[in-house]
């Protein structure tokens, strides 16, 4: 079954002689649980893209549909709401607000909801990410590699239809790396968590179950490397 669909996407910005075609009519599906890695050179539209499934960005024409539901016919403050609970985003450089503790930055999105935090489930998620010991600390607190949990609890707390990670790992070093990729195959096979990520990284794209590559707002390529 597909919890994502992109019909036709397209994205231009500016206006005639300056107008930039930075996606040009993208068409592909994603199914519930598969991990999508997103390649292609700087430039090549991957990042818009990104952000046009995340709801981040309006598309010049085209749908997302994320669990059936078309997010651009939604308004503005429907479209917020939709991506507070369906779209968890994991950055490169973390996001984090500097002010919060580590569990006042990875509950944020269930309080901005007015939803109870679940204690156990929270408890489960701090644990996995090696946080437990961390929950009082500030974000310059912790290391590149700590941030980036932080991070990636945020987008899971609500339990999303779908997290999208943006170069998770560019920010990192080879160890924090490996260990962060582990952490989101590991979501992403035992919870059946659905998982799209944009990299540079050509070690990274070969641990997905799919492969989709992007050339001057092109898609160029969709292999299925595992099934």
């Amino acid at each position: 079954m597909s919890i994502l669909q992109i019909e036709n996407l397209t994205k231009i910005y500016g206006k005639g002689e300056t107008a930039v075609k930075a996606l040009d009519n993208v068409s592909f599906s994603v199914k519930k649980g598969e991990f999508v890695v997103i390649i292609g050179p700087s430039g090549s539209g991957k990042s818009t893209l990104l952000h046009l499934l995340g709801g981040v960005d309006r598309p010049t024409s085209g749908k997302v549909l994320v669990d059936n539901t078309d997010i651009y016919q939604l308004n503005e403050t429907e479209l917020a709401i939709f991506r507070r609970r369906q779209i968890g985003l994991i950055y490169q450089f973390y996001n984090l607000i500097p002010i919060l503790t580590v569990e006042e930055n990875i509950t944020l999105p269930m309080l901005l909801d007015g939803h109870k935090v679940d204690q156990k489930q929270f408890n489960e998620m701090v644990d996995i990410l090696g946080l437990k010991h961390r929950l009082t600390h500030l974000p310059n607190q912790l290391s590149g590699g700590q941030q980036q949990r932080v991070s990636i609890g945020r987008a899971l707390i609500n339990t999303p239809a779908i997290m999208l990670a943006d170069e998770p790992t560019g920010n990192l070093d080879s160890k924090n790396t490996d260990e962060i990729m582990e952490l989101l195959k590991m979501f992403n096979k035992t919870y059946n968590q659905t998982l799209i990520v944009i990299t540079h990284d050509e070690r990274i794209a070969l641990q997905a179950d799919r492969v989709i590559a992007i050339e001057d707002g092109k898609m160029t390529k969709d292999e299925v490397i595992r099934s």
